[in-house]
């Protein structure tokens, strides 16, 4: 057995069974308990998520860390100059349509979400010391660069990482179980490998739920303030209905006429939204704070990622950072499969500088012309007696998604850059719906990379009948907890993955140093043909394992 056995299951042409069956009794099981035991399933899932928390955090503190140090390393390494395909190879798409499409997997929402609101968040409580003053304005961005930095992207980078090289240098199927070659064997085939792709479709599913319930509610507190329609579950189903369908004819469109056209326009709607802010706002502060910002988060950046409240015995860290960190674990999978196949062509050291650097780099300034922008409007009221609070923390205290809106409120323009923020929404929901829908199906699939169009508008389906059916039980809160518990089991395949990409990676480096010194060695060696000695060493299909390897 050296392939994942596919085939037909009622209307679905090509289906790896055991991963779409268990996959779909889990999650109908879970829509079932969520939506008729509703505080049940809360108190189960946040217990749970409660106790990964407290018991593991130093499993996720360590995780993340070490992550970003592997990365940092293959970068600088001769690793670096492996290319994922063929070493003659260049990217398959544009570097402006590669980050569009980054942002879409790995961060669309919560761009527009959380930009605003974290950094207010922590500006009103910090973990250490008094809120609403300089040193919390400060504190609040640090943690805020600290959840959405260097530590989130490492373990994208890792998971993408691992895929792409496995897939494109040797040729395995594009699923997370081809990552653990070097140390299963053929077993990948096998109920191991069916497990680690079942976890990945769980997370998958589930925090893209999540998150399309969250995002809808705040769509519907956008079109309130501008429209003056109603914030009722009623909307809410219309809304859903509406994303659902786009991201369908994203998706039937495929990869590069739908997602890929979405993800650039996504990308310059940021664009212009950001120029707005950064224009019609306090410019100077902008560029000051952000520098600022930037050099506080590196500084610190050792303090932060390590900081475990070991001594003072408190659950803020509980609550926010490892939080994230699950989620981004829950989320790494889809994320990691997507950005995997939208990277052929690009060296180890550009992907991993290219996933690493860009995305974080245009986060730090929207939080910093966002959230940064805000903290100072209440500070400045908080020292200043003659001024009135813009009642931005109290925004965020009765309704973390409207704190966008009542940002914008103090700009010019405020009707037409709602419109266009509440737009930027739905297009990005809509590129994480299809790009989710993608990944659930190539995972079902058995790692195809272009599998059937009606399985992936069944996946898509899929999300928005659920995201109804939990948001008019109310089960949304059990389900973003579920998403987090799935995060641990998947912490530990991570750091077998980092280990199994060195040592599958072992015999790309021994190769390729011998071609560099046969190149330089003589004199009349042509370097495309030298190159493309080493892909035929390479790619010669899955490797053997070896001791040594």
């Amino acid at each position: 057995m050296n392939e994942v056995k596919v085939g037909k299951l009622g209307p679905f042409p090509r289906v790896n069974k055991p991963v779409f069956i268990t996959s779909g009794i889990l999650i109908v099981g879970f829509i079932i308990f969520g939506s008729l035991f509703t505080e049940t399933a809360a108190a189960l899932f946040s217990f749970l998520q409660d106790f990964i928390a407290e018991k593991f955090r130093w499993l996720f503190i360590i995780l993340f860390n070490v992550a970003l140090v592997f990365c940092i390393y293959l970068a600088a390494s001769r690793y670096g100059d492996i290319r994922l395909g063929k070493q003659t190879e260049r990217p398959q798409y544009t570097l402006f349509s590669w980050i569009g499409m980054l942002f879409s997997a790995g961060i669309g929402i919560g761009l527009v979400y959380w930009g605003t609101a974290e950094p207010l968040y922590h500006f009103m409580a910090p973990p250490v010391g008094e809120g609403q003053t300089v040193e919390s304005a400060k504190q609040a961005m640090n943690l805020s660069f600290l959840h959405w930095g260097l530590h989130a992207w490492a373990i994208y980078t890792v998971v993408a990482l691992s895929l792409a090289y496995f897939h494109f240098r040797r040729g395995l199927p594009l699923s997370i179980r081809s990552t653990l070659y070097p140390i299963l064997g053929q077993k990948i085939y096998g109920k191991w490998g069916h497990t680690v792709d079942i976890l990945a479709v769980f997370g998958t599913m589930f925090g893209v739920v999540t998150s399309l319930g969250l995002g809808v509610m705040q769509i519907n507190s956008g079109l309130e303030g501008l429209f003056g329609i109603p914030n009722t579950l009623t909307v809410q189903f219309i809304i859903i209905a509406f994303v659902t369908s786009l991201a369908c004819g994203s998706l039937m469109l495929g990869l590069d006429k739908g997602i890929k056209r979405l993800s650039d326009i996504n990308m310059g709607l940021t664009g212009i939204l950001l120029a707005f802010m950064v224009i019609l706002g306090p410019t100077l502060f902008i560029f000051d704070s952000f520098i600022e910002n930037v050099g506080n988060y590196l500084a610190n950046i050792v303090t932060l990622s390590t900081w475990s409240e070991a001594y003072s015995g408190t659950d803020w860290q509980s609550a926010w950072t490892i939080f994230y960190w699950a989620w981004w674990v829950s989320w790494s999978p889809f994320v990691g499969v997507f950005i995997a196949r939208i990277s052929r062509g690009r060296t180890i050291r550009e992907f991993v500088f290219g996933v690493l650097l860009i995305p974080m780099t245009i986060l730090f300034f929207w939080f910093t012309t966002f959230g940064g922008v805000a903290i100072q409007m209440e500070l400045l009221a908080a020292i200043s007696p003659d001024l009135v609070s813009p009642g931005l923390v109290a925004a965020v205290q009765a309704d973390t998604g409207s704190a966008i809106f009542k940002l914008v409120e103090y700009y010019p323009l405020t009707k037409p850059i709602t419109l266009l923020i509440v737009v930027m929404i739905v297009l990005w929901f809509v590129t994480s719906s299809d790009s989710a829908s993608f990944v659930i199906d190539m995972l079902t699939a058995g790692g195809d990379t272009n599998p059937p169009k009606i399985q992936r508008l069944f996946w898509a389906i899929m999300q928005g009948v659920i995201a109804a059916i939990l948001l008019a039980a109310g089960g949304l809160d059990a389900l973003q907890a579920a998403a987090i518990v799935a995060g641990l089991p998947f912490a530990l395949v991570i750091f077998v993955m980092m280990y199994a990409l060195l040592r599958g990676m072992s015999r790309d480096r021994l190769i390729l140093y011998r071609n560099q010194q046969r190149y330089i060695t003589d004199e009349s060696a042509d370097h495309n043909s030298a190159n493309e000695f080493v892909d035929e060493e390479l790619l010669k299909g899955p490797p053997k394992i070896v001791k040594g390897d």
